[in-house]
């Protein structure tokens, strides 16, 4: 045996004490699925004037020296933690981490026991000292299942739709909507408990740390996310098989005599599973143990439709369900009405651009809106400016970092002389 899966099987054996490593960690190794994305909640505690930096998965640990703990052989590396999966969060000396292992790395890990190495691999956390001394390295040991019983309970994937084929519902003021349902992949076995809720067309605009899992959240801040009109709750088990369909809530009690866009959101409760549990006296991160059951990595998605005469359909071109809802698309408007543009909104928005072409398909006017807002109040000048040549409009969102999430067709508009 090599001396570096000598000193990776040591690992193994002493992972809840890493050589020289001051930070302190819970759970010290968890099952995963060798297949399929997998989620863990993880407390780090004892940080010292820390920051946490990258990290990183692969087969096989060597010394970190002058480092502390040891840190990734940079030859068996399977993957780093992508950025839309980075749920942590820093408080004080605490520092809590949802490890979400891709399927890639799973599968890498995977593939390299099958040629011969060793079958646990490790998620390697380097932490930076704000104050000149060594980087430290701490590691949890994955050891690959078949995703089962005795895993993390967590949602690895999740859908709503209604049980109609249409990429956005729309409905009449008083009408009932179709029934709707949750597709949910999930790693573990636990209880799936939560409730259901609604949007208004008034509300504030739930924002994405708003449609996280409760187990995703640190201690802290469970209890704090915005809540909703409910509209019905829910308590099912979920066996060790990996997939289930949540009936959605009761269509009568589904609002529908607001007019305007209406979300209806999965609000997911932690679940007490034994496997999913964080220790933080172990962690050194305080007394208790958070509950760490339907743990997830991204934000759940949302279930929009709207309600009025307004056509809610996406028009040819448009990406990530942004619908523009007024003017409706071909309009003719009277040259001294004021116009109003709407959209539907996107979840984790920064700010919306509104791009309107004249005739020649020049840009004739844009406008930046900052979100939650999903309406534009165009200048009085449009009009004149756009004289009797058929105008163009379209909305894109766009995330904090600037970069599109969603973009909507475009819709045509005049103006009568």
């Amino acid at each position: 045996m090599r001396v570096r899966e000598i000193a990776a099987a040591l690992a193994v054996l002493v992972g809840a004490a890493p050589a020289f490593a001051e930070i302190r960690r819970d759970p010290t190794g968890v099952n995963v699925s060798s297949q399929s994305p997998t989620s863990v909640y993880i407390t780090f505690g004892g940080l010292a004037n820390q920051t946490p930096a990258e990290s990183l998965w692969c087969g096989e640990l060597i010394s970190a020296a002058p480092a502390l703990g040891q840190r990734c052989d940079p030859n068996t590396i399977y993957g780093s933690l992508p950025v839309r999966y980075d749920r942590s969060s820093l408080n004080g000396g605490t520092y809590t981490d949802i490890m979400t292992i891709p399927a890639t790395v799973a599968r890498r890990a995977y593939q390299a026991a099958e040629r011969g190495a060793l079958s646990p691999f490790f998620y390697v956390r380097r932490f930076v000292s704000t104050v000149g001394g060594p980087d430290e390295y701490v590691f949890v040991t994955c050891r690959p299942t078949g995703g089962g019983a005795r895993t993390p309970y967590s949602l690895t994937d999740v859908a709503l739709s209604f049980a109609v084929d249409q990429p956005l519902l729309s409905v009449r003021q008083g009408d009932t909507v179709p029934a709707l349902s949750a597709k949910i992949s999930y790693t573990g076995t636990g209880r799936l408990k939560g409730r259901w809720e609604v949007v208004l067309p008034n509300d504030e605009r739930p924002s994405t740390t708003d449609l996280l899992t409760e187990a995703s959240l640190p201690p802290q801040s469970r209890g704090l996310q915005r809540r909703y009109m409910e509209l019905e709750r829910f308590n099912v088990f979920l066996p060790p098989g990996g997939r289930y369909e949540l009936a959605g809530p009761d269509p009568k009690r589904v609002p529908t005599s607001a007019e305007g866009f209406h979300e209806i959101l999965l609000r997911v409760e932690a679940d007490s599973d034994r496997d999913s549990e964080s220790n933080l006296e172990n962690a050194s991160a305080g007394v208790g143990v958070v509950a760490g059951g339907a743990v997830a990595g991204f934000p759940l998605p949302t279930l929009r439709y709207y309600v009025g005469s307004a056509p809610a359909a996406l028009l040819p071109g448009a990406t990530g369900g942004l619908a523009l809802a007024s003017p409706p698309n071909r309009s003719v408007l009277p040259a001294a009405e004021a116009v109003v543009f709407r959209w539907s909104p996107v979840g984790s928005v920064a700010f919306y651009r509104v791009e309107i072409l004249g005739g020649d398909g020049a840009l004739l006017h844009e406008a930046y809106v900052a979100a939650p807002s999903t309406s534009y109040a165009a200048p009085t000048w449009l009009a004149s400016k756009a004289g009797d040549a058929i105008l163009k409009w379209s909305v894109a969102a766009r995330g904090p970092e600037g970069q599109e999430l969603a973009a909507s067709g475009e819709a045509e508009l005049r103006f009568q002389k």
